[in-house]
């Protein structure tokens, strides 16, 4: 499998740092090779659509907005 590319979109508030916690211990759990980054810059944000942070994107692709989900619940999106 390729390397899996997560990023986590968000101003670095306490939700997104524990979004980009979480992300981190799903990859941990499922001993993939990630990349996590945490992107806060407001216009990058906006060009990718993201209007409400914390978001989530699996290489390049936005999966979650304005909620912080769980390891388990970033598990089966890192599947997919």
């Amino acid at each position: 499998m390729d390397m899996v590319k997560i990023e986590i979109l968000g101003t670095g508030c306490k939700k997104c740092q524990q979004l980009e916690s979480n992300a981190k211990q799903a990859v941990a759990n499922m001993k993939l090779t990630a990349e996590v980054l945490h992107i806060t810059d407001p216009v990058e944000i906006a060009m990718r659509g993201v209007m409400s942070t914390p978001a989530m994107t699996i290489n390049g692709k936005v999966v979650c907005k304005g909620q912080v989900i769980s390891p388990e619940q970033i598990q089966p999106l890192l599947q997919s």
